[in-house]
Order: C-alpha cells, then sequence, then structure tokens
C-alpha cells in the first residue's frame, strides 16, 4: 500500500529549498546595499587608462546630491518632531505654572519669601526686573542702560579700549543668543495665547511673522535678575508694530507680554530750543525735511527762539520751508529773555494745546534719520503703560567742523553716555513729574535734575544708545557766567568731543612720531645713496 506522507514531505523539502533561496537572494541584496562605495579614483570600470566622459561624472555628481537631499530632509522630520516634543513640554510646563500660581497676587512671589521652587523663584525675578513697574533709584548712577540691536549689528555702550560702538559681525555667543531670542519671539507673535492681543480690547489680526520682520529690539543684563528683551515686528511698509517682551531669569526664557503697537497715528512733537547759530539751523531743517515731511509726515516742529538777533532768519527759512513741501506742522516761538535750554523746553511743552502728545527734546545740532522716528514712537509710552526713554546719541568727534562721518567708528565719535538731553516722552508724564528746574540758566544741569526726578518715580525708563541719532561736531565755547558744576561739565563735554582716545595720542606724540619718520627716511636714503 504506498505511503500518504511521501508527497507532503516533498512539498515541505521544497518549501525549505524555497526559503533558503530567498535568505541568499536578501543577504545578497543586503551585501550590495551596506559595501561602501569603491573610492572612483582607485577602481574605475573599463580598461586601463580609458578617459571617462563628462556624463559619467554628472551621473556621479547627482547620486551624491539625491543622497544628501535625502539626508537633509530626514534631519529635517527630525526637527520638526523635537520641536513637536518641546511645545509638548512647553505645554506642560505651562499647565504647572498655572497650578503653581500663588494665591492673592497670581503669578507673581513674594519679595521677603525665599522661593519654595523654581517656578516662584522665576516669577519672583521678573517681580525685581522693572517689567511692569520702575523701580526708585538713588541717583543716574543706579540705572543699567540697554543696549540696541538689529538683526546684525549690537550697539553697545562699554567699549574700553579694544571693543567698538558698533559690534559686526556680532560675536558668536552674542549672535546665538540673540536669535534665540528672536526666535521666541517669532513663536509667540504667530502662536498667540490668547491674552495676546492689542489694546483696549480689539481682537488681534493673525498674521505670520518671520526673523525678516524684525526692526529693533533692546536688551540688559542685570546681575541679580537676569536679562530682559524687548523687541519689535513690523511688515514691509506698515506702521503697525508687534512688541514682544522677554526675560531670561538666569533659566529659560519667560513670555511676559505681547502686544500690538499702532504707530500710524503717533504724532512727535520736536521741540528746539534756540539763540543764534543761523547756519546751524538750516542745516537742522534741510535733515527735517528729508526725514520728517518727505518721509513720515507726522510730525510737528516747535522752535523756541531766544532773543532778536537772527529770528528774522529762522523766520525766513521756516517759511521758505512751509511754502517749498506745503507744510505747516510748525510753530516759532520767539522768548525775550536771556537763553536757557530747560525754559525753552518747558515752553515748548506747554504751547502745545491739542492733548498729549509724545515729545522729542532735541538740540539744533542733532542729526536723525527715518527709523529714530520709529524708536521713539515704539519706547514710549504714556502714564498708563510706565515708559519713557532718555536715549544715548553718538556723538561724531572730527578735527575738521565741516566732516561728519555718520557712522559708528571708534575713530568717528563715542557714546555720549553722560549726556540726557535727548528724550522721548509723553507731555502728560513731562507735567506731572513736575518738568525742568527753571532756576538753572544757561547750558547744563537741567536734563540730569529731570532725568533724576523719573529715576526717583514709578516710570520705566529706558535709557539705550540708539544707531539713528547724531550728534554733529560743533566747536564749544564755556561761559564764564556759567556755575562751577555746569563749567565742569561744559569742560568735561569739550575734552570728549575734540577727538577719540586715538587721535588724541596722536596729538601728544606728534613730535616723537615725526621724528620717527625723518630717522626712516634719512635710512632709506642712504641706502638708496650705497
Amino acid at each position: 500500500m504506498p505511503r500518504r506522507g511521501l508527497p507532503l514531505q516533498g512539498r515541505v523539502r521544497w518549501l525549505f529549498l524555497g526559503l533558503f533561496l530567498l535568505l541568499v537572494l536578501l543577504l545578497f541584496a543586503y551585501l550590495l546595499e551596506c559595501t561602501p562605495p569603491a573610492d572612483v579614483s582607485l577602481i574605475l570600470p573599463g580598461p586601463v587608462g580609458e578617459t571617462y566622459g563628462k556624463e559619467y561624472y554628472q551621473a556621479l555628481l547627482q547620486e551624491q546630491e539625491e543622497r544628501h537631499l535625502n539626508r537633509a530632509a530626514s534631519l529635517k522630520r527630525q526637527i520638526a518632531q523635537l520641536k513637536q516634543e518641546l511645545q509638548e513640554m512647553s505645554e506642560k510646563l505651562k499647565v504647572l505654572q498655572e497650578k503653581k500660581e500663588l494665591p492673592g497676587v497670581p503669578g507673581l512671589a513674594d519679595k521677603d519669601q525665599e522661593p519654595g521652587d523654581l517656578l516662584e523663584y522665576l516669577h519672583s525675578q521678573i517681580d525685581k526686573a522693572e517689567v511692569n513697574t520702575g523701580a526708585r533709584l538713588p541717583s543716574e548712577y543706579a540705572l543699567v542702560p540697554f543696549e540696541s540691536f538689529t538683526s546684525s549689528k549690537v550697539y553697545q555702550l562699554e567699549m574700553g579700549l579694544t571693543r567698538h560702538p558698533e559690534e559686526k559681525p556680532v560675536r558668536k555667543d552674542r549672535r546665538d543668543e540673540l536669535v534665540e531670542v528672536i526666535e521666541a519671539a517669532l513663536d509667540i507673535i504667530n502662536n498667540p495665547d490668547e491674552e495676546d492681543g492689542v489694546e483696549d480690547d480689539v481682537p488681534m489680526q493673525r498674521q505670520t511673522y518671520t526673523d525678516g520682520h524684525f526692526t529693533e529690539g533692546l536688551y540688559r543684563t542685570e546681575r541679580d535678575k537676569g536679562t530682559l528683551y524687548e523687541l519689535f515686528f513690523a511688515k514691509e511698509d506698515s506702521s503697525s508694530f508687534r512688541h514682544v517682551t522677554l526675560f531670561r531669569p538666569f533659566g529659560p526664557l519667560m513670555k511676559v507680554r505681547s502686544t500690538s503697537v499702532e504707530t500710524s497715528g503717533m504724532i512727535i512733537n520736536i521741540i528746539v530750543p534756540l539763540a543764534g547759530r543761523v547756519e546751524t539751523f538750516s542745516q537742522f531743517l534741510q535733515n527735517f525735511r528729508e526725514v520728517c515731511i518727505q518721509h513720515d509726515r507726522r510730525v510737528h516742529l516747535t522752535v523756541v527762539y531766544f532773543g532778536q538777533e537772527g529770528l528774522q532768519e529762522v523766520t525766513s527759512s521756516l517759511e521758505k520751508m512751509s511754502r517749498e513741501e506745503s507744510f505747516s506742522n510748525y510753530t516759532l516761538i520767539p522768548v525775550d529773555e536771556e537763553f536757557s535750554r530747560g525754559r525753552g523746553l518747558d515752553i515748548g511743552a506747554h504751547a502745545w494745546k491739542k492733548g498729549d502728545v509724545l515729545m522729542f527734546f532735541c538740540d539744533v545740532d542733532i542729526h536723525f534719520t527715518l527709523e529714530f522716528l520709529n524708536t521713539c514712537r515704539l519706547h514710549a509710552a504714556p502714564s498708563r503703560c510706565n515708559r519713557l526713554t532718555f536715549v544715548i546719541v553718538f556723538m561724531c568727534s572730527c578735527f575738521q567742523p565741516k566732516v561728519n562721518l555718520l557712522i559708528h567708528k571708534k575713530d568717528a565719535g563715542f557714546w555720549r553716555d553722560f549726556g540726557f538731553g535727548m528724550t522721548c516722552q509723553y507731555r502728560s508724564d513731562f507735567l506731572n513729574i513736575g518738568g525742568f528746574d527753571l532756576e538753572v540758566k544757561g547750558w547744563g544741569v537741567e536734563d540730569v535734575h529731570l532725568y533724576r526726578k523719573y529715576l526717583r518715580s514709578e516710570m520705566i525708563v529706558i535709557r539705550t544708545p540708539v544707531s539713528g541719532l547724531f550728534h554733529l561736531w560743533h566747536e564749544k565755547q564755556c561761559a564764564d557766567e556759567l556755575t562751577p558744576e555746569q563749567y565742569r561739565m561744559c569742560i568735561q563735554s569739550k575734552a570728549m568731543n575734540e577727538a577719540s582716545h586715538s587721535h588724541l595720542g596722536m596729538l601728544v606724540f606728534r613730535e616723537e612720531i615725526e621724528a620717527h619718520l625723518r630717522k626712516q627716511a634719512f635710512k632709506t636714503q642712504s641706502k638708496t645713496e650705497d
């Protein structure tokens, strides 16, 4: 009787044989895939010495390019996955933060209480850092100034003898820090929370911003608190800005607020006290025409003129500008008194009768750019927001009065951080703080007194170098009628304005340098004769 199991056993053997061959084929394919490509410079197909055509190398390059593209796509997927995980962790941290808020005053830790956990400590640092309310300071030396920056430059105050007023390119560690801050701000703007929006409960329009929309920023680091960042973004040719405040309390970045700032209706009243200096005023008007009238037009010019000498020329210059530019937003106020800068600015501030207005206290030898006007609007806010700006101008130092280089270079000038006269503030704040000390006559001191008043209030004072503001060189005269304090400050300013550190050194050692050059010329001539 035939055995029925034999055909089944045969089929099983054939099945195992087929599986074995399949495994061999897969192993062979794996070896082909994983074997590193041979160096084409050592092993070339075809007979030895054969010359390969252009098509061969193009195919080789194309293959390499495809590999790199695949690798790049893989890395992009990994980055997207990491960002998603980071977003999830941020949401978890936010939930934890909401649960850990202190009772009574949400989100803020008691200053006198030693923080019990990380979130309480971070919130206590924000409370200390003048983010929402200014701290009362004893003098002008107690304030830590901001440094300003753009996407490619940092304008720094502390230069020493080796650093420059404009850092470009930006040092790598600082560049990485600022890039991180800009990216964090963009993430906040493009993915807003419910509380992010414009003021007065106006709903926020969703727009996508990129790093190309970053216009300017400020930052300062206080050793016992952390680093505060103020960033502004705007679409091209738009007067609407997004303002993001970030704080790094020596830990991870924390969002403080995100708001919209509409500048289209912000008028700046530029107030200039003046006595004589008619030619300088004509130069100022030319700058005012090019920036304020031909491009911005959201300005009002107030000139407070002391005395009669030169008054007719100033009046004619203003009338000529008005006719040629069809511009009538200016006021000329003649004052038959001895010149006093504080008195002139005070008169200009009180002369405005159209409600509250943003004021820029300016001097006739100041040159400003269109970007500065936006800086003035963005960094000052009326009393309900507790902000004003004492800007630091770049003082152009030069031996030749007619040459003023409008660049931020060490040999061209310096940040005039001992001057407090240029300021952007609202009229209401100026009047509420009590204005200038009108007992001060002549030059100086009045701006320092006003600065101290603001420091001793609850206002947030923004003290920062501004790239679009230049103090043009002019010969300075210190009158005998000045008080000892005014005269000392005038002499100090005169000494600083004459030249850079290196140029003054060249003057001091001029004879030694000339003697060296003569010796070198004599040696060169002797070698030639030999």
